[in-house]
This record gives structure tokens, sequence and C-alpha cells, in this order.
């Protein structure tokens, strides 16, 4: 994602550019209000504006990353993101509820439709790594606390065909507020599940 020259590596494109920076092969990013990666499901919207750094994938990988980042409004979120099209994808992220708590895990839409399966965690926490492999059309997404010690958050299936993927970070600020965020140690590489 970055490349020896502290700059975006050219295999990648951003899906809406949010403002950032990089600084000793960090990415720095800030948010832009009232973005968002959903479809339909529950609430009826359609939100397709979240900003995405991504590649093209056409054979099974590996994805890791470490995000630090500082919430302020409900819902601010980062993590990683596995995209067909508008209606096709998987992102994983803790998103911001409260003072209290926030929830990690992942959306999984399929055919325009959303859904979200979550573990409640402490708002402290402000660091998680992420990791997603493929296996064709189906998907194992896991967090770690150290990049070391994996847990698995879901098996997940996207349902309809491709030849590529897009795959690479998100973030989004779907109130009308921005928030900051860090990715580093970035790894994409073959899939070893």
């Amino acid at each position: 994602m970055i490349d020896k020259n502290n700059k975006i590596d050219q295999s990648y494109f951003w899906l809406n550019q949010p403002i950032y920076k990089i600084k000793n092969h960090r990415l720095y990013m800030s948010t832009s209000p009232n973005t968002d990666f959903w479809q339909k499901t529950y609430y009826g919207f359609e939100r397709d504006n979240g900003h995405c750094l991504l590649t093209k994938v056409i054979n099974d990988f590996s994805m890791t990353v470490n995000t630090e980042f500082y919430p302020k409004k409900q819902y601010d979120q980062c993590g990683l993101m596995v995209r067909i099209d508008s209606e096709n994808w998987i992102k994983t992220s803790v998103e911001y509820e409260t003072e209290n708590y926030s929830r990690l895990g992942s959306v999984v839409t399929n055919l325009g439709y959303s859904d979200w399966a979550t573990i409640d965690i402490n708002s402290k926490i402000n660091n998680m790594w992420y990791r997603i492999q493929s296996k064709k059309n189906d998907f194992i997404i896991e967090y770690s606390d150290d990049g070391i010690s994996w847990k698995q958050l879901r098996i997940a299936h996207l349902h309809s065909k491709f030849h590529e993927l897009n795959v690479g970070i998100y973030a989004c600020s779907p109130m009308d507020s921005t928030f900051d965020v860090v990715f580093d140690n970035y790894i994409l590489e073959k899939s070893k599940w």
C-alpha cells in the first residue's frame, strides 16, 4: 500500500479520497462527515460514499492491517474492505457507539442488503488488528489485539460472481462529524487459510 518512497503504491486507488498524509510508512486519514457503507437493511438507506484505498486481486489473498483510531461520534469506523461493487462487499472494523462501549464486528453485503454481526467491547480500546483471508467466494474475518494471536469473528460468503476483487482499507463517519485514524503494518499476500 505504501511503497519504499513513502508514497501510495501505484497499484492502489482511492474510492472517495479523504484528507490524508503519509509519515514513516503510516497512513494518517481524516474522514469526511456523512460518509458510510451500508445497503438497505433495517435503516432503509443506501450509502456508498465512505473512503477506501483499494487494489485489485484475482487470486485468493490474506490481508492484514493495524488501526489506531480516535472516534468522536456514533458509528465512526475504520478497518478492511473487500469489494465487488456497491451492492456486494465485506467490511470489518470497530464502530464507536458511546463512551462506554463500541461494536467490534463485520458487515457482509450481498445483492444489495447489508447485515451486521458484532461483539461489544470497551470504547477505551483505540487500537485493533484485522485480517481477512479468502478461499474463492468464502472469507474468514479475524481480529487481534497484538497482530500475533488471532480470533475468528465470522466466516462469510459473497454470492455474486466475480473475476477480480478490490481489497484494502476503509474509514467513514456516518454522522455529521470527522475523526482521525492511522493505518499501519498493512500486508497483502497469498491466502494461508
